[in-house]
């Protein structure tokens, strides 16, 4: 593949000159990999530790390797009855056959990756919504519970004809893999599926593919769930050429195939399936995945600066929460081998980039992307010039305006430069929709562009900034949380009124979830006992407010809904005159709306610029200093 760079919306531009179609063709993920193994047969491909230390064992498949299981993979599913339109969906944690599975899906079918901390009902409804005939997921396995979910989940979804279930005993030496049959729970759940052990099974097939693979840039080849955190997931349909689209743009650029990328985020999440493995797929770069629950796994955080040296890590992938954490471990290992970090998910506030970038010696790269965009969006040119802050300049053939809307998708006006207004897109990766059409509305404008729901601006310059989101999703650590569910959990309690979540600023997770509640004009509670009625109504421990206050009148729009924006300036103040006040520090806090930025905190105080920055600026919320 020919090598382009862009630093600037000039350059961009020119590389937009050349169409799309001409710069490559866009083709089957199956045809991709047998190029990239072709061209690389024996480069390292991926590379999987079930255990997080830098001398534990691992195992690596070159590019040869991974085309040959792929296509087994493949050919399994097509010989179980999966077809071009049938789903594939795979309940896994990161291990080697998780990739493989998701290239194999995609090859045989349409593959949906589900996330294993959802609750079984989270998992069957998703099972049922996507039509799933097969259901990739871990064998019994000690202090993991994915099996049991797998399992149960079949039941109440009784299209799933297959179940391959993926033992992860394979990876451990003795003693420990002599110990794994005595500790395995015992499973005794009762449905329809035939259970296949995926080493047997995989083995048995041919490394060339049995059928001839459908490759229309248009056909739907992955289902992905959004947010997670609702009974109801909203399922995005992705094409064939927008998961191309998004490996073969950080191809073009700055995934070069020397580059060794460490990917502790999970391959259930966009960025991880696609700009991450794809990229990997198209350009011949090594993928490395440590431990089954990534950066949540057993000693990965400890561990990370010696696993970089381990790998000769050149580009990491990380979420703010991530940043955080890994600035708590001494750095005592070789990182000349990193280059970039990329960051995604959620802000990352300015002075934890800045001091990571000072004591990681790593050039950080922020970005943005959306599951209905397939992933990305834009992203700070790795060589040109960064705006911390930003979110960069919007990808080659991804043509970003700023606009506003009516809630229809009608669009009123374009908004001019530095104006404030809904972030709407086109480009090869923006999915036709969702799955259940009538949650369709009003997500495309009446012009055909794609609102990603999230307020922004452009700047002179082309870069894209994130004021705040007209969708009132709560970003933990880069986990989507569903304001809804915390409030009609909170409504459930017979002396709630009115429930209003939001996400209140948080220095480690970027946001937390907060709830105001309103109570019935004769009821008593406390705000305890509705905390813990909270823990017992709400499926996802995430989403468990970590903050719930009891307040006379919520506010409220002229047609009756709670008013958030008042609720998001009340948390702002409460929590970082909390912060100043624990550092010493004397302030007042006022939430105002900027045109430019949003929701930003004003700031009246008599403490110098770096006692305030020192707190202020760990935070991803904006502040400045009042006049």
């Amino acid at each position: 593949m020919d090598r382009v760079t862009w630093s600037t919306e000039a350059e961009k531009r020119a590389v937009e000159a050349v169409p799309i179609e001409e710069r490559w063709q866009v083709e089957g993920v199956h045809a991709l990999l047998c190029e990239t193994a072709a061209t690389f047969p024996e480069r390292p491909a991926i590379s999987f530790q079930i255990k997080s230390g830098p001398k534990d064992r691992a195992e690596t498949l070159t590019w040869s390797q991974v085309r040959d299981e792929v296509s087994r993979a493949a050919n399994l599913f097509r010989r179980l009855g999966v077809g071009p339109s049938d789903t594939v969906a795979i309940l896994m944690p990161n291990c080697t056959e998780t990739p493989l599975a998701l290239l194999a899906g995609m090859t045989a079918g349409t593959v949906c990756p589900i996330n294993p901390l959802l609750d079984v009902e989270q998992i069957a409804a998703i099972l049922r919504e996507t039509g799933a005939r097969l259901l990739v997921t871990l064998a019994a396995f000690p202090k993991t519970d994915i099996a049991q979910k797998a399992h149960e989940a079949a039941v109440f979804a009784p299209e799933i004809a297959h179940i391959v279930e993926i033992d992860l005993r394979r990876y451990l030496s003795p003693p420990l893999s002599w110990i794994v049959p005595f500790l395995r729970p015992r499973l005794d759940i009762r449905h329809r599926a035939e259970v296949h052990k995926w080493s047997e099974a995989v083995a048995r097939e041919d490394a060339t593919l049995s059928f001839e693979v459908t490759s229309e840039p248009a056909r739907i080849a992955a289902n992905f769930h959004t947010g997670g955190t609702t009974g109801h997931p909203k399922i995005t349909l992705h094409r064939l050429e927008g998961i191309v689209y998004n490996g073969k743009i950080p191809a073009l650029d700055f995934i070069r195939e020397e580059d060794v990328l460490i990917c502790p985020l999970p391959m259930f999440h966009v960025l991880g399936a696609y700009p991450v493995l794809m990229s990997c797929v198209a350009g011949g770069a090594h993928l490395v995945l440590p431990t089954p629950a990534g950066y949540r796994g057993d000693g990965v955080m400890d561990n990370f600066w010696a696993l970089i040296e381990r790998w000769g890590v050149t580009f990491m992938v990380m979420v703010p929460t991530a940043a955080s954490a890994l600035l708590q471990r001494p750095v005592k290992h070789d990182l000349s081998t990193l280059r970039y970090a990329f960051c995604g998910s959620a802000p990352l506030p300015v002075e934890l980039f800045k001091r990571f970038e000072s004591t990681c010696g790593v050039r950080i790269l922020e970005g943005y992307g959306l599951t209905e965009a397939t992933c990305l969006v834009s992203i700070n040119p790795p060589d040109g010039e960064r705006k911390i802050g930003s979110v960069g300049l919007p990808i080659p053939y991804t043509n970003v305006q700023i606009l506003d809307c009516q809630p229809d998708g009608t669009v009123t006006r374009t908004c001019g430069t530095d104006e404030v207004g809904e972030i709407c897109l086109a480009s090869p990766g923006v999915s036709p929709g969702y799955a259940q059409t009538e949650k369709n509305k009003g997500l495309f404008t009446d012009t055909g562009l794609l609102r990603t729901g999230d307020l922004g601006r452009l700047d002179p310059d082309g870069y894209l900034w994130i004021t705040g989101r007209s969708k009132d999703l709560i970003i933990r650590g880069g986990h989507n949380i569903d304001p809804g569910m915390i409030e009609e959990a909170l409504m459930r309690h017979e002396a709630v009124a009115f429930a209003g979540a939001i996400g209140q600023p948080d220095a480690v997770t970027g946001e937390l979830p907060c709830a105001y509640v309103e109570i019935r004009g004769d009821a008593t509670v406390s705000e305890a006992e509705l905390l813990e009625h909270a823990r017992a109504a709400i499926p996802e421990r995430a989403a468990v407010p970590k903050h719930l206050e009891i307040i006379d009148e919520l506010p409220k729009t002229a047609v009756g809904k709670v008013f958030k924006p008042a609720l998001r300036k009340r948390a702002i103040e409460r929590v970082l005159g909390a912060a100043l006040a624990e550092a010493g520090v004397t302030a007042q806090i006022e939430a105002v709306e900027d045109r430019a930025r949003g929701l930003v905190a004003r700031v009246s105080s008599e403490a110098d610029d770096a006692a305030l920055r020192g707190v202020l600026d760990t935070f991803a919320q904006p502040w400045e200093r009042a006049d």
